[in-house]
């Protein structure tokens, strides 16, 4: 059971692939601070369901920046390997030039901080939501055979923004737009009144 909610993200020291392709030796978490971070892990490169979450990511980027928001991918290949799939074709099973960084935890410290290293030989698919402090707010953990959702990603970081800003919390199926509601007794009735559903 993964317990890092409402705890410090473990800070790492790693090498990465950057958006323009150079190697940074020294990428570490803690540079993030006052900016939110999603933080995803990934089994290995030139997989399957792999590219089509990397490539998920990358095209909602524009998303995320829009929410001071960086998004940083790891696993445990190295940084050249993470650089060879970069330049690999998508028609090809390559991932093409996405623009965030791919961290190479091949040590598997990084994935063993974060709760997720799996038969201590590879990542399963923790995403991570870190807020401006460094706090982790939320987190889910895939196994590998099932695909993550990156609206549902950009949703959390919606609702952590909202209640940030509005001291509301945010109910089920919130979405970005909705009402909140205030974390009082009367504040949870009179949402669920206003939104009653009749069966």
């Amino acid at each position: 059971m993964n317990m890092l909610v409402t705890k410090k993200a473990p800070d790492f020291t790693a090498t990465a692939v950057m958006p323009d392709n150079t190697f940074k030796e020294n990428l570490s978490l803690a540079s993030h601070l006052g900016r939110y971070v999603v933080l995803f892990f990934y089994p290995l490169d030139f997989t399957f369901v792999c590219p089509s979450e990397i490539i998920a990511f990358d095209r909602k980027i524009p998303e995320f920046k829009r929410r001071n928001c960086d998004v940083i991918g790891v696993s445990v290949d190295s940084h050249f390997t993470h650089l060879a799939w970069k330049n690999t074709p998508v028609e090809k099973g390559g991932i093409g030039n996405v623009q965030f960084p791919l961290v190479a935890d091949l040590t598997k410290d990084i994935s063993k901080s974060y709760g997720i290293l799996f038969n201590e030989a590879i990542s399963l698919r923790g995403l991570f939501l870190i807020d401006k402090q460094g706090i982790v707010r939320h987190s889910v953990v895939n196994d590998l055979p099932l695909g993550r959702n990156v609206d549902e990603a950009l949703r959390m970081l919606d609702a952590l923004q909202f209640t940030e800003e509005f001291g509301e919390v945010c109910p089920a199926n919130w979405r970005k737009g909705d009402d909140g509601m205030k974390p009082t007794a009367e504040g949870v009735a009179s949402y669920l009144t206003k939104h009653a559903v009749v069966n």
